[in-house]
């Protein structure tokens, strides 16, 4: 493994408090400067996938530089501004990068009645078994952002030990390395704690947005949906119990965060993972850090902060500040795919 030494997190002082850091994270981080190129992929099931390769100005980098995917968070894609700061860190490392947008979240609505979720990572090996092809000389790392670090986390434990083995015999969809940023643990305590409190403003927030897509393919989704029940839903639980789950193949709410929640497939992780997250995340209980699970696999390196909120990690002065999470995940991916 290469060597890698975390910097400490120093959370700003001017940003008091979880919601603070979570909303002017989101808020701030800058997005100019990038050039997008978009190229579509067709599913094998006959949807599609839309790619998004920026050009970073000043950064002119190799063919067969290492590349990157980026999977972006809940309802966002991959122009958001967390993803565009990793876009920016990568390429002064001399690491290129390639952004996912799930089914529904490229500005265009998927062709099938089916959306992403937490546990997609067939769509993940099928990206990735693409580029794969398409750059055959560039070795290959993965970051993911709250529910993107969910796909990360059970996407690079299904590799398993056949990841290890992979500089000598590359599997297409495999990845080298990866990073795993707000990552949840546990979903259904997550679900919980997004009932309670200032975090129910996240929810309604999110709840808002997957309602227009569902009522934006109403006519896809009536077969298989019950859409007043969706449409409904005033918690997360009810949204997962009612559309989540029948859309992707989980008999429940539950059914789907017992087989998708990461806790449990970080063992079986073989390459060098990244794994921040902040313990004031106003979206996850913060005791579902498996802490012990952490410590005995010797792939994981882990950044625990007390503070940061959710996809925050904030520093410095205002008008001078650093995101700490993308540098620090930049940092640890070029350790491990650079020579």
């Amino acid at each position: 493994m290469a060597d890698f030494q975390l910097k400490p997190f120093t959370p700003s002082k001017w940003l008091p408090g979880s919601h603070r850091q979570t909303i002017f994270g989101r808020l701030a981080r800058r997005k100019e400067g990038i050039i997008f190129h978009r190229r579509r992929l067709d599913t094998p099931d006959g949807d599609f996938i839309d790619l998004d390769f920026p050009e970073v100005a000043g950064y002119l980098l190799r063919e067969d530089a290492p590349l990157v995917l980026l999977l972006h968070g809940l309802e966002g894609n991959a122009r958001r501004g967390y993803a565009c700061e990793t876009y920016r860190q990568l390429a002064k490392l001399g690491v290129r990068s390639v952004g996912i947008n799930y089914r529904s979240c490229s500005g265009e609505m998927n062709r099938k009645a089916r959306f992403y979720h937490s546990g997609a990572t067939d769509d993940v090996a099928f990206v990735l078994e693409t580029l794969a092809n398409w750059f055959p000389n560039s070795r290959r790392g993965l970051v993911g952002f709250s529910l993107g670090a969910n796909l990360t986390l059970k996407f690079v434990g299904e590799q398993g030990s056949a990841a290890k083995d992979l500089v000598e015999t590359p599997a297409l969809s495999g990845v080298e390395t990866a990073v795993a940023i707000s990552p949840p643990f546990d979903m259904k305590s997550s679900s919980a704690l997004l009932e309670k409190g200032f975090s129910r403003f996240y929810t309604r927030y999110f709840l808002s947005s997957l309602h227009e897509k569902v009522r934006a393919k109403a006519d896809l989704l009536a077969p298989v949906v019950d859409l007043d029940k969706v449409l409904g839903a005033k918690t997360f639980r009810e949204f997962d119990h009612y559309g989540t789950a029948p859309l992707g193949g989980f008999l429940s709410a539950d059914d789907y965060y017992e087989k998708c929640s990461t806790a449990q497939f970080l063992p079986h992780i073989r390459v060098p993972t990244l794994l921040l997250r902040a313990l004031d995340d106003p979206l996850f209980e913060p005791d579902d850090v498996p802490y012990d699970v952490i410590a005995a696999n010797p792939c994981l390196t882990a950044g625990i902060t007390a503070q940061g909120g959710h996809l925050g990690f904030v520093e410095g002065q205002p008008g001078n500040f650093n995101c700490w999470a993308e540098q620090e995940a930049a940092r640890f991916l070029a350790a491990h795919l650079l020579p």
